[in-house]
């Protein structure tokens, strides 16, 4: 049985994400005092007196608008109510009932959802009195609270579970396969979750940036369940105000990557890799993510017999650091490649969960070493006695030699590649730990 779902709706700067922020215990809203920052659908667990749900939060609902990013704010909002089983239509307690709250109000109505109307920032006593004002909308019951103080939420959450039922914890365990979609902005992160989703699940436009937000979307394919995490476009940190929106929006990227499972890591055809493309990969590595690097709007490049092989090379120059990285050539407008994706994801995140057995494992070491002998430095010989594997997710294996200074780079490399030779750890980074062990003695 799924969690209840639970929609924020409301026109801008009412409070709706400070609410959510408060009710989930996690900052995945951004907040801010500038109308229409947050901008998609955002879902986040929430819980009281034992009872779970899912909040959703949504964009400000501008009803009157020719803005093209307001329009697609206003069907964010729209979905979420059709998908809600009980709407929150927030309003703000110190201006009062406007126009855009009658038109939301009328929205509302047609939906034929359960809708509790709430008061925000009823921050004192003297602010009580305009609770009652609100009983104008003739939408639902009326809750006073105060988001930023924490008023009134646990009246409002008694509410919420009056409403959504009988729903027990523990249902429904989280065993989706959470992937990451990353790269600079207008990469096209949105346009692939959504030809994936096979609706418009996050705003999409030529305005740089237009994400703001780590946006969560569950579904199934092929009988397998996914949350597909379309994050906002990363920038060079020289281009980003430290007191701007969006560095928040960067530092949800950085998150959402550490919460993946695996990570895609986009590509724009057209312009070739850049500097940026490469810090962005590089992130992913250091974080020990395994992964897929998708060449986007391969449709819109002009192709001979050489163009892949040509980018091929330029990929794996810039990005040698992880020459473990999958390559492939897609278009999310068009759609090409875009079911091939899953396979490479799935074989990635295998392979960052490969176990190997120790027995196993010091015979290729053995192997390695008979091939290419340990080198000698001052007259001093390195010597490698075994290996055992500490760790998945990534592969974290401990080296023991008699002198660590000994271990050149160029060994450990030549040792790694040995490895992934034997074992197929394609798609994923893997680590060697050096571990100085004294001859005639195990390591305690």
């Amino acid at each position: 049985m799924a969690k209840p779902l639970v929609a924020i709706v409301g026109r801008p700067n009412v409070g709706k994400s400070t609410f959510f922020n408060r009710i989930t215990k996690t900052k995945l809203a951004i907040i801010e005092d500038t109308p229409g920052v947050t901008r998609d659908r955002i879902y986040a667990d929430a819980e009281w007196l034992n009872k779970e749900f899912t909040l959703i939060d949504t964009g400000g609902i501008d009803m009157d608008t020719d803005d093209v990013i307001l329009k697609q704010m206003r069907v964010q909002a729209e979905i979420a109510i059709d998908s809600a089983e009980l709407i929150l239509f927030f309003v703000d307690g110190k201006t009062g009932i406007t126009s855009e709250d009658y038109e939301v109000a009328k929205m509302l109505r047609k939906s034929g959802k359960p809708v509790i109307v709430v008061v925000n920032k009823i921050d004192n006593p003297s602010d009580e009195q305009n609770i009652f004002d609100f009983y104008e909308l003739g939408i639902g019951d009326v809750v006073g609270i105060s988001s930023s103080q924490g008023l009134g939420l646990g009246e409002l959450l008694d509410e919420i579970i009056g409403y959504i039922g009988d729903y027990e914890p523990g249902e429904g365990e989280d065993d989706t396969l959470k992937i990451a979609l990353v790269g600079k902005p207008n990469v096209g992160k949105s346009s692939l979750t959504n030809k994936i989703l096979g609706y418009e699940r996050a705003i999409v436009s030529d305005i740089p940036g237009t994400t703001r937000d780590a946006i969560d979307s569950v579904f199934e394919r092929d009988g397998a369940k996914y949350t597909i995490i379309d994050t906002a476009g990363m920038r060079k940190r020289g281009r980003i105000d430290d007191k701007s929106i969006e560095r928040y929006s960067v530092i949800r990227s950085l998150n959402a990557v550490r919460r993946a499972d695996v990570v895609v890591v986009m590509i724009d055809a057209t312009e070739g890799i850049t500097e940026q493309d490469v810090k962005v990969a590089g992130f992913v590595d250091d974080e020990g993510k395994p992964s897929v690097i998708a060449v986007n709007k391969w449709d819109a490049v002009e192709k001979d017999t050489y163009t892949i092989e040509e980018y091929n090379k330029k990929i794996s120059a810039d990005l040698a650091f992880m020459p473990y990285a999958k390559k492939i050539y897609i278009s999310a407008a068009t759609g090409l490649r875009v079911d091939k994706l899953f396979a490479l994801l799935h074989e990635a995140y295998e392979h960052n969960a490969q176990r190997i057995p120790t027995g196993i494992l010091n015979d290729c070491l053995q192997d390695a070493i008979t091939a290419v002998e340990p080198p000698a430095t001052n007259g001093r010989r390195l010597k490698v006695f075994y290996m055992t594997q500490v760790s998945i997710k990534p592969p974290t294996f401990v080296l023991f030699v008699n002198e660590v200074p000994l271990m050149h780079f160029s060994y450990q490399r030549y040792l790694e590649n040995y490895l992934r030779k034997t074992f197929d750890f394609s798609g994923t980074p893997i680590k060697i730990i050096i571990r100085q062990r004294n001859e005639g003695r195990e390591e305690s």
